[in-house]
């Protein structure tokens, strides 16, 4: 099997998986992954939706911008798609979508906590990225500046969606997926303290017992 066609198989199962796991529905969203054989991505298009993408939907994409023929129109999120893998050589996929717990944080305005050992483990902090100027969605110029930092692998867009990276397609969706179950635990957290008039605990300050083992005493 050709790059091309393996990176394509593998993009449909993430994209299935996550439109099976509710994550994003309808057409909107957007997942990518880098090619191996040459300075390209594979990248959704848009109006296709995460459960019907195939071999003959999917776009190449240069990353200097060319996009190989194709009878679809470009995503809107090319552009940050595109810069993201200019600026971190490490990403290898993308995952973003508009998944309901976290994007009801993001429209709250609200930066979700990293409440959980394991969100502190994997993440660590998921800064939320606010509007364009505009008032409009997110473009490379609001998204780009904070990614420049090696250590950001997640992210949350105002009123919009979330953002996972990773060096493959699945360590991205496996991001998207703690993105919204960390957002899903923080508002039943909140809830149930707010309903039992209780102050928030103290959150875990390392994500692995080796890492909290290694602090001095």
């Amino acid at each position: 099997m050709s790059d091309i066609n393996q990176r394509k198989d593998e993009l449909i199962a993430t994209a299935k998986r996550c439109f099976d796991l509710r994550l994003q529905t309808n057409a909107g969203g957007n997942l990518s992954v880098r090619l191996e054989d040459r300075d390209a991505i594979l990248i959704k298009p848009s109006g296709v939706g995460f459960n019907e993408c195939t071999r003959d939907n999917l776009q190449i994409v240069d990353l200097d911008g060319t996009i190989e023929p194709s009878s679809y129109k470009p995503s809107k999120d090319l552009g940050f798609h595109l810069d993201l893998y200019r600026i971190r050589p490490d990403i290898g996929a993308i995952v973003h979508c508009h998944s309901p717990w976290a994007t009801g944080y993001a429209s709250a305005g609200l930066e979700i906590p990293c409440l959980t050992v394991q969100t502190i483990e994997k993440i660590g902090r998921m800064p939320l990225i606010p509007l364009s100027a505009l008032g409009g969605p997110q473009t490379e110029v609001e998204i780009s500046p904070v990614f420049r930092d090696p250590t950001i692998v997640a992210a949350v867009l105002a009123n919009h969606g979330t953002i996972g990276v990773g060096s493959n397609l699945i360590k991205a969706q496996y991001l998207a997926e703690i993105i919204e179950e960390t957002a899903h635990i923080a508002f039943v957290r909140d809830t149930l303290m707010a309903a039992h008039g209780k102050s928030p605990p103290d959150l875990p300050k390392f994500g692995t017992s080796a890492e909290a083992a290694s602090q001095p005493q």
